[in-house]
């Protein structure tokens, strides 16, 4: 009977998508509405990451756009993305009022694809920013694609399609855009802009940086530390479930840094709730659904291992440890790696937990990690060189002008 049920709601979502498609089709026909702007960061998840950045500049710049731009955000966290952003103007993904907003929408600015059945209106100009300076391949660069229900050849022309629909493409550094180039088979306007998220850790005062942390840790007095580890494609245990088991002892980890520091755990938002913090509360914060930014700015000190934080955070030219401690396994089984990632990490590389809180001990007594000096400044020439504080406000302009310029 289950079975029976689950198949009546595929159904039923089916022919829903059909009618939407239906009308989408129909409006797509109709000139686009100028201002109307919509915005989507993760599929709907939340408002935050480069479409926020550029949303909030936007309408900086012409405050007009509060009234006729949008973020897309999905159904079961309108409730509580509209309590926490009550300022911005949100559609429910895939309803049809989101159909009559994104059918004749003037810009689409969005960090990541949306279905390839999806069509848009030829006068529509896709702004894609994607979201990350990739390590591990991407897209058509992954040799080998094991999901169920596809081939490697689908899964590339997945993202060659969804690419072809994009009129500009944000590269954050040129080991970026040549990436994207293969990954997408991106061929239009690349935006050689940097990152806008990234605009708020040149722009943040010493003042406002206190106050973040107050308001995120409360009366921390030491050092904060960031734990962000990259999602790992095996950790789902099954459909819903997920476990992440801390890769180091707590209790030890206090022991090997100064007195006073606080820890924010930064893990993905499926296993947020898999964390055991038990008995560290008062020194030990996980924050999932934090902007990241926020805790780049109050970390002295990044501990990451594949995630592309280390991209982001290099911006700022403070300390990162990588504890990769299941590195043979994830380079060569789960995605690979694009560049020679032991060699060119701005930070010492451990595989074990003898070897961390080693490494923990030099940043404790320096303040830094010795000998590092020459790899953290290559680290952030290569991927850090067109940041400047100024993407989200050039991203604005074309939003603004570019309709001048036809």
């Amino acid at each position: 009977m289950a079975k029976g049920l689950q198949g009546i709601i595929r159904s039923l979502k089916l022919v829903a998508r059909c009618g939407l498609i239906v009308l989408n089709d129909g409006l797509i026909c109709l000139p686009i509405k100028r201002q109307q702007v919509i915005f989507e960061s993760f599929n709907g998840k939340d408002v935050n990451d480069n479409p926020a950045a550029i949303y909030r500049e936007l309408v900086r710049e012409n405050p007009a756009y509060a009234q006729t731009a949008y973020f897309s955000v999905k159904p079961s966290e309108y409730a509580s993305l509209h309590a926490k952003y009550p300022e911005i103007k949100l559609v429910k993904r895939f309803t049809p009022g989101w159909v009559a907003l994104m059918a004749r929408a003037e810009f689409w600015v969005l960090n990541s694809r949306l279905p390839n059945w999806w069509h848009k209106n030829r006068r529509t100009t896709t702004i894609q920013t994607w979201h990350g300076t990739p390590l591990k391949k991407l897209g058509a660069d992954i040799e080998h694609v094991a999901i169920p229900g596809t081939t490697t050849a689908a899964y590339h022309q997945e993202f060659v399609t969804a690419a072809q629909r994009w009129d500009y493409l944000i590269a954050p550094n040129r080991y970026s855009q040549d990436i994207f180039k293969s990954a997408f088979g991106f061929r239009n306007h690349s935006l050689v802009i940097g990152y806008p998220r990234n605009d708020v850790l040149y722009a943040t005062s010493d003042q406002q940086i206190t106050a973040i942390k107050a308001a995120l840790l409360g009366p921390v007095t030491g050092p904060v530390v960031t734990y962000a580890p990259t999602w790992r494609d095996d950790m789902a245990v099954r459909p819903g479930v997920y476990q992440f088991d801390l890769p180091f002892d707590l209790g030890e980890f206090f022991q090997h840094v100064p007195t006073g520091t606080h820890l924010v755990i930064r893990p993905h938002y499926l296993v947020k709730d898999a964390i055991d913090i038990h008995g560290f509360e008062d020194r030990v914060t996980v924050l999932a659904d934090t902007d990241i930014a926020q805790l780049y700015l109050i970390s002295d000190l990044l501990i990451t291992d594949y995630s592309s934080v280390m991209f982001d955070f290099a911006n700022l030219k403070r300390p990162e440890l990588f504890f990769a401690y299941d590195l043979e396994h994830y380079r060569d089984q789960l995605r690979g790696f694009y560049f020679d990632y032991e060699k060119e990490i701005p930070g010492p590389l451990v595989t074990t937990a003898t070897a961390f809180y080693r490494r923990l001990d030099d940043w404790t007594t320096a303040g830094e990690f010795p000998g590092f000096a020459d790899r953290q400044a290559a680290f952030y020439h290569k991927f850090c060189e067109w940041e400047d504080g100024t993407a989200s406000q050039r991203v604005a302009q074309v939003i603004l002008h570019e309709r001048d310029a036809e």
